[in-house]
């Protein structure tokens, strides 16, 4: 089956039934919120016609569009007509930074991009850039009535017939880009089956049943609101109500609202859920399951339990693995200082730098078995050398570490690859690195992250300047800041004489991070 056959599947089986409730929340320069529900069968029928309009706009199989999108209902409608047509949807972060657009638009060959207003200006600062884009198209997602030539003014005038998607379940459907350790992105390529595997593992593992709803505050343009939480509602018939952001302020207010019963999160907006004042009514809330990822400490875990009630349970996956190999279980003993035991149909092994697995109690990287392209990711686009290292006969090396105890369960240790996590964004340290370095004034630098009690980490920058060279700290960051997503620039920067390094040359940032952890 590919995406296209179950949603139409679904809305033969649940017609009227809701499957979406959105709303942009209500906020200083906008007070008036905007709420808009569809069902399954409305939904289906929006993506036919999203399907004539793409197709108008000479779309086909195999071709790429870009969602530049917060999260509306429009990402949905054009995730799956780009689906029904065969074609290959890749989306984008819309902090990101005209430069990283430009590579990433240029790099997936995409030959449409569509964002609102609000992000229009980035598209088109990088639109000269990219040969393989055609057309920015505006979409004003958040109104009853748009403006002109928008995305959602055209969709009522295209027909509702259905169109026969070509695609077979192997086939991609979309690029998911991911931070590595080198200074550009990775395309994860995403099957229909792929989609699929793993809504089907998340809803196998939480029970998910018709009757629940999903709470969406996460961004649409991550694996987690796609994989997690969108298609486990969609396999099971379940509903999902959808934040067009984040709101810590907000989110068990508007979780209570929209009766939901199941959340996904991450630590650092669960910590910043709970640096938000206490409200007892908060504990009324109908959440049978918060599935997350990344550490929360016992304390933090703790007082989630006490104020909110809501039962915790900690997963590890990765965009590459589609589902995630690893989650504390619904039922049984739920050790949420780990990640958890081996779900689904995925298969686990640790395994030392020469590939042999290591003992229980030890530490290993994990490494995924699975069928590319239905089970984990086919590979990365456009970059086979990657893509062996990466999948090697049907195992997929993650690059993250971790111990397995004696009760089945696997304790995070840390991640092998040089990134930081920000706010649950990932970021590579040598992209922001490459950009340092293009200061006239820099020498060398290495970027660290540290702990960050709010943020999961903050990033620091070390610099060598060049001799008989002077800048100022704000300077840098600004200069950052011109080229970098908002989260990926340096909160810190710190300047040094020289940077550490063995016989070969490589900085060793290990003895960087020392440091900089002593003298905190």
């Amino acid at each position: 089956m590919n995406l296209s056959q179950l949603l139409a599947d679904r809305a033969k089986q649940y017609e009227n039934k809701t499957f979406l409730l959105f709303e942009r929340q209500p906020r200083a320069e906008i007070p008036e919120p905007f709420k808009q529900a569809l069902s399954f069968r409305e939904l289906d029928d929006r993506v036919n016609q999203a399907s004539h309009y793409l197709s108008a706009l000479g779309l086909s199989r195999g071709d790429v569009i870009n969602l530049h999108l917060p999260n509306c209902s429009s990402f949905i409608i054009l995730w799956f007509a780009a689906a029904r047509l065969g074609a290959v949807m890749m989306p984008t972060n819309v902090l990101a930074s005209a430069a990283e657009m430009a590579y990433l638009l240029d790099h997936s060959n995409s030959m449409l991009s569509f964002t609102t207003a609000e992000y229009l200006a980035t598209l088109r600062q990088c639109q000269d850039e990219v040969d393989s884009l055609d057309k920015i198209v505006l979409c004003d997602p958040c109104t009853d009535n748009p403006i002109e030539d928008s995305f959602e003014a055209q969709l009522p005038a295209q027909p509702f017939t259905a169109w026969d998607c070509p695609a077979t379940d192997t086939e991609m459907v979309a690029i998911m880009y991911t931070s590595g350790t080198t200074s550009k992105p990775k395309g994860v390529m995403v099957s229909h089956a792929n989609y699929i595997t793993a809504g089907q593992t998340v809803a196998d593992t939480i029970e998910l049943t018709e009757h629940d709803r999903q709470f969406v505050v996460l961004p649409l343009f991550h694996g987690n609101a796609q994989y997690y939480s969108t298609m486990s509602a969609l396999l099971r018939g379940a509903s999902i109500a959808l934040m067009d952001r984040f709101s810590a302020s907000q989110y068990f207010d508007r979780c209570t609202e929209y009766s939901c019963t199941v959340a996904s999160l991450f630590a650092a907006p669960m910590r910043m859920i709970l640096a938000q004042e206490n409200n007892a009514a908060h504990r009324n809330n109908q959440l049978r399951i918060v599935i997350y990822a990344q550490n929360l400490t016992e304390q933090q875990m703790q007082d989630w339990q006490q104020r909110f009630g809501a039962p915790l349970a900690q997963i590890w996956g990765m965009t590459e693995t589609m589902g995630p190999p690893l989650m504390n279980p619904l039922n049984g003993e739920r050790r949420n200082w780990t990640v958890g035991k081996p779900s689904g149909n995925y298969e686990i092994a640790l395994v030392d730098e020469l590939g042999k697995t290591v003992k229980t109690g030890q530490e290993g990287e994990i490494t995924v078995k699975g069928i590319p392209g239905k089970t984990i990711m086919a590979g990365y686009f456009k970059n086979s050398q990657a893509t062996a290292e990466t999948i090697r006969g049907n195992w997929l090396y993650t690059g993250d570490n971790a111990i397995k105890d004696d009760h089945g369960y696997y304790r995070f240790v840390d991640r092998k690859k040089d990134m930081i996590k920000r706010s649950g964004e990932n970021v590579s340290a040598g992209e922001v690195e490459n950009v340092l370095l293009q200061h006239p004034a820099i020498f060398e630098c290495a970027v660290i992250g540290l702990p960050d009690e709010i943020k999961d980490e903050s990033i620091v920058a070390v610099v060598v300047l060049k001799a008989e060279q002077s800048v100022e700290v704000d300077a840098l960051i600004e200069f950052c800041a011109k080229k970098l997503a908002s989260f990926r620039v340096p909160q810190e920067v710190i300047f040094a004489k020289s940077l550490p390094k063995t016989s070969v040359g490589k900085i060793q940032k290990h003895l960087i991070r020392d440091g900089l952890m002593s003298a905190q």
